[in-house]
């Protein structure tokens, strides 16, 4: 048991308590790597990857499923779902990540909200070039008309915040308020000119207008469209209020961000680091819809997601979309234009960050590679030329932090250890 002064050394870092990897390992069915043609040793250094980013001390836990044509290589997590944050008393209990615990993916959940606009497009109930007031008339006000669905989808919309609105669980509760917000709001430019990524904006947008669209809330859409055709037990906007205790519990560590930063932060979601952490426990956070930020599910479900996908729409003899759909979802849409609320060169297609030869989060050249960042350690994407999908998930929450290049060493490592089967045209 650390010493009272070891914890307050450890809060003052914002670093987590126990971190020794022996005794908080739990692995689920990992398949023989040779059974998709990889030797055991490319798995093991997969995962001393994992073990050395969780060594950071920044991550209460990580959980990872990885697949490499279409066999489950790695399905393990490592630390505390809950009671090891840097503020967790000495004496709470701590309870052990499982592969079955639940997080939240947060912004990779936009992947997801997207594909369900996309599927709408291919029955013919809407298409991506439409005006998002074709669907939503009120939201024409203040020069907003021009703006179309792709907009939003490849943040270009003009509105990737509403400035001066805090995001807080009373206003997540209200799904009118935030809409007349929306309506209301001035565009910051153009629609179309300005690359400007929707933290929170868009997801809500998308999520009305398939409402106006199906006569159903998106949660029911995605459960039509993909829960139920693919068997899943969670992937879900939110979980139902009997399910918050096996959701993984998010901590702030590592340091504050300097002040340009912490500015950047506060402009695309409104509130600062800590407050987004506070808000992300929530209980209104976690039961509600936040179409852009709130899905909850397990490293396999969400793995899964992406390998059907990779695999263009279908996955074990379910067809849940048609390879047209993929295909212009993870078209490229801007070419390493420097985001306006990032403030970095992202690769975007409509719905999804795309990789590149150069500059990419899944590992340079990784070209062909598609999925999506989590706040703030959150990771999920397909490689179809390395026939992989793969989850990283924590409940870690550092930004400009020691373990950042410790982390992107994972999707290195995977990228270094798993071939190329299809080189791109």
């Amino acid at each position: 048991m650390p010493s009272p002064v070891s914890a307050l050394v450890r809060q003052r870092l914002n670093l987590v308590g126990r971190f020794s990897s022996a005794d908080v390992t739990t692995i689920a069915d990992d398949e023989q790597p040779t059974a998709s043609g990889l030797p055991t040793a490319a798995t093991d250094a997969i995962w001393n990857s994992v073990r050395a980013w969780y060594a950071t001390r920044l991550l209460p836990s990580v959980t990872i499923c990885l697949r490499h044509r279409g066999q489950t290589i790695l399905h393990r997590s490592i630390g505390h779902e809950r009671g090891n944050a840097p503020t967790s008393p000495n004496d709470a209990l701590r309870v052990s990540a499982q592969p079955g615990s639940l997080y939240n993916m947060f912004s990779a959940s936009k992947a997801v909200t997207a594909m369900l606009i996309h599927h709408l497009d291919d029955r013919g109930l809407l298409h991506v070039d439409d005006r998002v007031a074709d669907y939503i008339p009120e939201f024409a006000k203040h020069g907003k008309g021009r703006v179309t669905i792709r907009h939003v989808i490849a943040h270009r919309g003009g509105l990737p915040t509403v400035r001066d609105v805090p995001m807080n669980p009373s206003l997540l509760a209200d799904d009118g308020a935030i809409l007349q917000l929306l309506c209301d709001a001035k565009a910051e430019s153009q629609p179309g000119r300005r690359l400007a990524y929707h933290a929170v904006t868009g997801g809500f947008l998308l999520g009305e207008i398939i409402r106006r669209v199906t006569g159903m809330p998106i949660r029911d859409y995605l459960d039509e469209t993909v829960r139920r055709p693919l068997g899943f037990d969670s992937f879900q906007y939110g979980v139902p209020l009997a399910e918050l205790p096996r959701v993984a519990e998010d901590a702030w560590t590592g340091p504050n961000p300097p002040l340009p930063i912490a500015r950047m932060v506060k402009r695309g979601f409104g509130v600062t680091m800590p407050e987004a952490v506070d808000l992300a426990n929530h209980p209104t956070f976690l039961t509600g819809v936040v179409p852009s930020g709130n899905i909850v599910t397990t490293a396999d479900e969400a793995c899964r997601f992406m390998e059907m996908l990779r695999r263009e729409g279908e996955l074990d003899g379910v067809r849940v979309f048609e390879p047209r759909t993929v295909r212009r979802a993870v078209g490229e849409t801007s070419y390493m234009e420097v985001d306006d609320i990032l403030k970095l060169p992202i690769r975007y297609g409509m719905g999804f960050m795309l990789g590149d030869k150069l500059l990419s989060l899944f590992s340079p050249g990784t070209p062909m590679a598609f999925g999506h960042l989590g706040f703030t350690r959150i990771l999920i994407w397909a490689d179809p030329e390395r026939e992989l999908s793969c989850a990283i998930l924590s409940n870690g929450k550092p930004l400009i932090a020691q373990d950042l290049p410790v982390w992107l060493n994972v999707p290195r490592t995977i990228a270094s250890r798993l071939p190329r089967v299809r080189h791109a045209g």
